[in-house]
């Protein structure tokens, strides 16, 4: 859908450009011209309505005109800036829950063009624990939303709910380093999304950022799903170069690397930073209102994200 949407402000954007810049170089001087012959060919002073008849332009013309500095401060700002999305999913729990608007910084992975989406300019790349939304793999038109576990070359293993990293190591490196847990400090018992209890949470303390993750204790390992690449156990992932290996917080209720691949770089958006706006949607059936209207405006939760 934000692929469409794009597509659709750079062709709108380009159509009033086109009509906004025709005006400036070839209407408004003709339309200037034309009542100055006008008035040359009267002896009388022109009656107002006739003026204005003369002098202003279209309705079309006039809308582009008012509309194409709007829209194309919009498409900037949405294609090399920030761009707002909505959390769908509890996937990402404790961090980011369904409700959540966040703003997403596009400029810190480089800038694309919003409709081919190829590099142009290069800043910076994802580090170990940022949030990140990308474009799904298996389906580019659906944006997901996870956090960086794992950076090209980096071997990461996923074995008893706890995460191992062994750095990319080069060949002018005079010592690999070897596989690192991932420190997870229990902080206490949680109730689930549904009521039901079961979830722990506690706090991952990766290389370069301290976030919270929940576990469900209740759902055993899923290895036979995970996805399988070549050369590795079935919960040993290599990432390859130019990818990243990323998970969600709440771990046993994400869909992500696991179970499908690598994110290649050329489908990174952005790096989740903020929470600007957060609704509850706990509206029940017999509401005379529909679902999508807010039951409450989570303020608490507004603010960066870790």
């Amino acid at each position: 859908m934000a692929v469409y949407f794009s597509i659709f402000l750079v062709i709108l954007t380009g159509i009033t450009g086109v009509v906004w810049l025709a005006d400036k170089l070839y209407l408004a001087p003709k339309r200037k011209l034309t009542l100055v012959d006008a008035q040359a060919q009267c002896q009388e002073t022109l009656p107002d309505d006739v003026i204005t008849k003369l002098s202003e332009p279209s309705v079309v013309v006039d809308t582009s005109v008012q509309i194409f500095p709007v829209i194309a401060f919009v498409l900037i700002l949405r294609s090399f800036l920030w761009e707002p999305f909505q959390i769908p999913s509890g996937s990402m729990m404790p961090t980011l829950l369904d409700g959540d608007f966040i703003l997403v910084n596009k400029f810190n992975y480089g800038l694309r063009d919003p409709v081919v989406r190829n590099k142009f300019f290069e800043v910076g790349l994802p580090e170990r624990g940022d949030v990140v939304v990308f474009k799904y793999p298996r389906d580019p038109k659906i944006d997901y939303i996870k956090r960086v576990i794992g950076l090209p070359g980096d071997r990461i293993i996923y074995r008893n709910k706890s995460i191992y990293i062994k750095p990319a190591c080069l060949e002018s490196d005079a010592k690999c380093p070897e596989f690192e847990q991932v420190v997870q400090n229990f902080l206490k018992e949680t109730d689930t999304p549904d009521g039901s209890y079961g979830l722990s949470r506690h706090t991952s303390i990766m290389p370069n950022k301290t976030h919270d993750i929940l576990i469900d204790n209740q759902i055993l390992p899923r290895t036979q799903h995970y996805y399988q690449q070549a050369g590795t156990q079935r919960d040993e992932f290599v990432v390859p170069q130019g990818h990243y290996y990323v998970m969600g917080d709440n771990r046993d209720h994400s869909l992500d690397a696991r179970f499908w691949g690598f994110v290649p770089e050329e489908n990174l958006v952005g790096e989740a930073i903020a929470i600007w706006m957060s609704f509850d949607f706990d509206r029940d059936e017999n509401s005379l209102l529909p679902k999508w209207v807010p039951t409450n405006v989570r303020f608490s939760r507004l603010g960066w994200i870790n």
